[in-house]
């Protein structure tokens, strides 16, 4: 273990150099002579360094001090640098008041609740196109006006949705403002109807039966990417969103039970959701497993095994078997189960809206809806698969011919 001693006689060297103290807490001392607290740690799946502070101005002892609280977050599953940001200006509101800094805490403030990093990056590129404007300015003294000539940039060139949206997450920062009082009014409400409401588009999707068989056939003669292929045959048998496809990873199947489980932070609604696996997905995965089993992803990149296939991979291969985004996209796969499992008239409507972990918006019906129709979904996902086989086969398959639930 260090002593104030060794912290005191530690010299600078021709490159910056570590004395530790245990626990991944350490003094870090660089060639200039400026020395650091750290602490290295693991939250999650991730390694983080903690910046604890500056020697001598925070002595061996107040530094052991914070390394401790920071180990004590931990056990209670808190990242202890999401902290140190979301509590950053807090007692001292008036050093960080601007939209900016504002906008940095509640980012942060997500992070502590679990977000998605994919949900952080989407809101901090999105926050990205306020900063030029409004990102140095008192939050407390923005108006309306101001905000909306923001949105008016983004609506000049044709990005309706997102002037929309960035309305919105404005609205979430000025409400965070309000709560640690460095402003008094939330201006985006006073914007409501000021900005183009965009119009509703619906995912493409090919949903009649025939269609369907046709797209499984170009998808089983696709010359790409064997794992882009795999990608493309799974995603019509399990229907989870394009994210939730395409960061799979191996650790997440148990082929014994024959069950994908998704973890809460990578679902949309942020609970847990569980997929049965079918014979078909089953053999799809084995055949993949040569191919990308040493990677920690079903579907890695090209570029490095430890990232997996981009957001717009599967859209691509769509546009390569000559489907145009009019016709079909990524996430159409889940309409397409949708609308033909709910035609079929054979299965529980409970029992596909859990398959497609949509929540129940009516919180008395959500509080009764507590089973998960586990024993149903499982016969229903097979009768799935083996309804996408007779489709792709080419066999006469009338409309919703599954298989008859068991009672």
């Amino acid at each position: 273990m260090l002593t104030d001693k060794a912290v005191r006689a530690a010299k600078p060297r021709e490159k910056p150099y570590k004395l530790s103290d245990g626990h991944g807490f350490y003094l870090l001392v660089h060639p200039n002579g400026s020395r650091y607290w750290r602490m290295d740690y693991k939250h999650g799946e991730k390694r983080a360094t903690l910046a604890i502070g500056v020697y001598p101005e925070v002595s061996l002892k107040d530094a052991r001090l914070a390394q401790t609280k920071a180990r004590d977050m931990l056990a209670q599953g808190i990242n202890p640098s999401s902290y140190k940001k979301l509590t950053r200006g807090v007692g001292n509101l008036s050093s960080g008041d601007s939209f900016q800094a504002v906008a940095d805490e509640w980012i942060a403030k997500l992070e502590a609740e679990g977000r998605a990093e994919a949900t952080l990056e989407k809101m901090r590129w999105l926050l990205g196109l306020a900063e030029p404007l409004l990102g140095t300015r008192p939050i407390g003294q923005i108006k309306a006006p101001e905000l909306l000539t923001v949105l008016r940039t983004i609506e000049a060139r044709g990005r309706y949705e997102t002037a929309r949206r960035l309305r919105s997450t404005c609205g979430s920062i000025f409400r965070y403002a309000i709560a640690t009082g460095r402003a008094e009014r939330d201006v985006s409400a006073d914007l409501i109807g000021a900005i183009i409401t965009p119009k509703v588009t619906h995912r493409a999707a090919i949903v009649e039966p025939q269609k369907v068989g046709q797209l499984l056939r170009e998808i089983d003669s696709y010359q790409g990417q064997p794992v882009v292929e795999a990608a493309l045959q799974l995603a019509p048998h399990v229907f989870v969103r394009p994210g939730e496809l395409r960061m799979a990873e191996w650790s997440e199947f148990d082929f014994d039970e024959a069950i994908w489980t998704i973890g809460a932070q990578k679902m949309k609604m942020r609970r847990p959701h569980r997929v049965p696996l079918s014979e078909q997905v089953i053999e799809i995965l084995r055949r993949l497993k040569p191919m990308s089993g040493t990677s920690r992803y079903l579907f890695p990149s090209l570029r490095s095994p430890d990232r997996c296939i981009s957001e717009n991979t599967v859209n691509a291969a769509l546009r390569r078997l000559g489907y145009d985004k009019t016709e079909m996209t990524g996430h159409g796969f889940r309409a397409m189960a949708s609308t033909l499992l709910n035609e079929s008239g054979k299965w529980h409507s409970d029992a596909i809206e859990r398959q497609l972990a949509h929540v129940e918006n009516n919180d008395v019906r959500r509080a009764y809806l507590r089973g998960e129709h586990w024993d149903e979904r499982v016969r229903m996902m097979q009768a799935w698969s083996d309804y996408l086989d007779q489709l792709r086969d080419g066999g006469k398959v009338l409309k919703g011919n599954f298989a008859r639930r068991k009672r």
